[in-house]
């Protein structure tokens, strides 16, 4: 990829998130956020707003077990 590449932020259902080239179609099991531009702004929303990296599904499991 170039430096004029434009991506976009994807989020999966374990809540996990990836770039993605915009103009690519994104893959089965992934959804588009909103998120849209270069590399460096969409890594930094990225690392903005995913603060757990923990896939869903633990720590649905770990909060079950603490209860």
């Amino acid at each position: 990829m170039d430096e004029n590449t434009r991506y976009q932020v994807l989020r999966n259902d374990e809540d996990q998130y990836s770039l993605w080239p915009a103009d690519i179609e994104v893959p089965a099991g992934w959804q588009p956020v909103g998120k849209e531009g270069t590399e460096t702004e969409c890594s930094a929303y990225v690392d903005e707003v995913w603060t757990d990296m923990r896939p869903r599904s633990l720590r649905e499991r770990m909060e079950n077990a603490e209860a």
